[in-house]
């Protein structure tokens, strides 16, 4: 599932540089009532302030996502073409892209302005984002690449001029709270162990773990199952809770942590936040698998707006 090695990528990101603003620390240093103290609200809206950063950048600017057929697949502003780009810059014609089951050619009409890495081009085989160098077709604000999701391939768009990103006034979250920032004992696997891991399209990918983290939260013990993190650089937890029916995304919730320190780690639920597709219909996010739907409230991290985000 590629989709989680880019979003992974991304959450470790936001947990290194949390790591740096605030030092892990120990359920000794929180007080009774849960309250944190201006260290920790500081390095909270840092990292907020990132997540935020985030999400408009690469998540709230998308525009479409479309699934290639094989052949030719037209592409302009025309709503005759096989993908629509509805952007007041985009030619009623501008080219095609065509698939043959395996590779993808990009074929721009003549007089249309489209570039790649700089350079204008009228044609070029687009490498996906499951290469190490996906290739990235700019045309005016949009900028267009190829996605791989299971046996599907497809162009997502971003557009850089994106009103959704601009008008962002970035996610909500419950109190912050620091008993629901709590020290877990951690159970590496024996490294054979796989958990299937749903996404919102359907797809159910068998995904390597490295192990779990053991902790009690609300008087009762839990798990949770490390979704291919790293124990020296940090975990990457997909879950959600009872909390999921009525405030947050349905589908489960991110959660990153610091690297594992003398068999233990600190998961902090203040900072668990939604997947991408709690924003945009444009994201294929992982979704909880059954090891990590916890039969318990946590009513910390971010909340969700069943009015208006997506599912």
């Amino acid at each position: 599932m590629q989709s989680m090695k880019s979003l992974r990528g991304v959450a470790i990101g936001v947990a290194m540089f949390l790591a740096a603003s605030y030092c892990s620390a120990g359920p000794e240093e929180t007080v009774p009532n849960g309250a944190p103290d201006a260290a920790y609200r500081d390095a909270f809206e840092k990292w907020k302030t990132e997540l935020t950063d985030d999400l408009k950048q690469n998540w709230l600017s998308l525009a479409g996502l479309f699934w290639l057929k094989p052949g030719a697949n037209s592409f302009g502003s025309d709503p005759g073409n096989q993908i629509v780009l509805a952007n007041s810059g985009v030619p009623a014609h501008a080219g095609s892209f065509d698939f043959n089951g395996q590779t993808v050619m990009v074929t721009i009409l003549p007089g249309v302005g489209a570039t790649i890495g700089g350079k204008p081009t009228t044609g070029a085989e687009l490498q996906s984002d499951a290469t190490e160098h996906p290739t990235v077709l700019e045309m005016g604000s949009l900028r267009m690449r190829v996605i791989k999701r299971g046996d599907r391939i497809g162009i997502r768009v971003k557009d850089l001029k994106s009103h959704l990103a601009q008008d962002y006034r970035g996610p909500v979250f419950f109190p912050l709270n620091m008993n629901y920032r709590v020290t877990a004992t951690w159970v590496p696997s024996d490294g054979k162990k796989t958990v299937d891991v749903p996404n919102v399209l359907g797809d159910v990918t068998p995904t390597p773990v490295t192990g779990e983290a053991h902790f009690k939260i609300n008087g009762q013990d839990v798990s949770l199952t490390d979704l291919g993190g790293d124990p020296s650089k940090g975990l990457f937890f997909v879950f959600n809770d009872l909390t999921s029916k009525t405030d947050t995304y349905p589908g489960g919730r991110f959660l990153e942590t610091d690297p594992i320190v003398n068999g233990s780690v600190v998961l902090d639920f203040n900072r668990a936040h939604s997947p991408p597709c709690a924003v945009t219909p444009y994201a294929t996010c992982p979704l909880a698998p059954k090891e990590n739907r916890l039969a318990v409230a946590i009513p910390a991290g971010e909340k969700y707006d069943r009015k208006n985000g997506h599912h």
